[in-house]
C-alpha cells in the first residue's frame, strides 16, 4: 500500500525550481527529493548523491534496458531518469516524495499505471526575466543558453497539462503557495 504523496515539478532551467524545492524541503516535515540519476557532469558544489547520482552513460542505458526506471529522458544532450524502486520505497514508508522532472519525463509518469502524482509547473514571470536568470548562473556558453531558452519556449507550452501552474516572480511568495 503507498502512503505517501508524489508530487511531479517541472520548470524551464532558470525558473527556479531548484531554489523553490530546497527551501521547501526545509520547511515541510515527510516531504523527500527523488535523486535522479543522470549522465552529465557535476556542476560547482553539486554532491553524488545528494544532487543527483551522476553516472555514465552506459550505465544509463543498462539500467533503462532493465527497466529500472520510472521514468527516463534526453535533455539537453545528457540522460535523466528516476529510480521506479526508490521512489515507491519513500512513498510505502509514508513520505510525500518530489520528482524534479523535465516535461517528457512528467508526461511519462502522468500516463503510468503504477502511480498518481500532483503535477506542478513552475514558470519564470518572463522569457527575458529567464535568460536573465540563466546568464546570472554563468554556467552555460552562448551556444548552450540558446539551446536553453529554445527548450524553454517548448517547455512552457506543456505547462497547461500540469494540474497546477506557478509563475515564480517572487520567491517567498511562490513558496507560500507550495506550502
Amino acid at each position: 500500500m503507498i502512503e505517501g504523496r508524489l508530487f511531479v515539478v517541472s520548470a524551464p532551467s532558470g525558473a527556479g525550481k531548484t531554489t523553490l524545492l530546497k527551501r521547501l524541503m526545509a520547511r515541510v516535515p515527510r516531504l523527500v527529493f527523488s535523486v535522479s540519476h543522470t549522465t552529465r557532469e557535476p556542476r560547482a558544489g553539486e554532491k553524488d548523491g545528494v544532487d543527483y547520482h551522476f553516472i555514465s552513460a552506459d550505465t544509463f542505458h543498462r539500467m533503462a534496458d532493465k527497466g529500472l526506471f520510472l521514468e527516463y529522458a534526453e535533455v539537453h544532450d545528457n540522460f535523466y531518469g528516476t529510480s521506479q524502486k526508490s521512489v515507491l520505497q519513500q512513498l510505502r514508508r509514508g513520505h510525500d516524495v518530489v520528482l524534479d522532472i523535465d516535461v517528457q519525463g512528467a508526461s511519462i509518469v502522468r500516463q503510468s499505471a503504477i502511480l498518481q502524482g500532483v503535477h506542478i509547473f513552475i514558470a519564470p514571470p518572463s522569457l527575458a526575466e529567464l535568460e536573465k536568470r540563466l546568464r546570472g548562473r554563468k554556467t552555460e556558453s552562448e551556444a548552450h543558453l540558446a539551446v536553453r531558452l529554445k527548450n524553454a519556449v517548448i517547455e512552457m507550452q506543456a505547462a497547461c497539462k500540469y494540474d497546477y501552474l506557478v509563475v515564480n516572480d517572487d520567491l517567498d511568495e511562490t513558496i507560500g503557495l507550495l506550502v
